[in-house]
């Protein structure tokens, strides 16, 4: 997958593994899900923005863990004749991502992954709106989630 990583702020930072397994975790969704070729931006950011864009676009005045923007949902034009599609927008919190590791007993690493799994699988057109639909949500981030080897530390 072509995936573009950015802060927000731009002073913002992570170790460069993580780095590196957020591009692998991207890879590996875009493999099973035959979206290789696809184009991914994925923003790490803090409380402070993404609770702006929380309230912006869902009008939920509170910060929250991951947001997905899917370009499929947009009222974007379709891009007709291109050899790739373009998935959308995940934007992490990593201060939110902290807390939960530390709340959930996991590494902040396991935290990131799995937010991003969770976004990916929203652009992908996965929700938890329903019983019936979290538990198909919940069984695919397990088996990603597995895939990447990435379990409960």
């Amino acid at each position: 997958m072509n995936t573009t990583i950015s802060f927000e702020p731009d002073t913002l930072t992570i170790e460069d593994s993580l780095f590196e397994e957020i591009l692998r975790a991207a890879n590996v969704v875009g493999e099973i899900y035959g979206v290789e070729n696809a184009e991914l931006s994925i923003t790490l950011t803090d409380d402070q923005h993404i609770h702006a864009l929380n309230k912006k676009f869902r009008g939920v005045d509170r910060a929250t863990d991951v947001l997905s923007f899917a370009f499929r949902e947009s009222d974007e034009p379709e891009v007709i004749g291109a050899d790739f599609e373009v998935l959308g927008d995940v934007i992490i919190s990593l201060e939110r991502a902290k807390v939960q590791a530390e709340d959930f007993g996991h590494s902040f690493r396991r935290e990131i992954i799995f937010l991003e799994v969770h976004g990916l699988l929203h652009l992908l057109g996965y929700d938890h709106i329903d019983d019936d639909e979290r538990q198909e949500m919940e069984a695919e981030q397990r088996f990603i989630m597995d895939k990447l080897k990435i379990l409960r530390e």
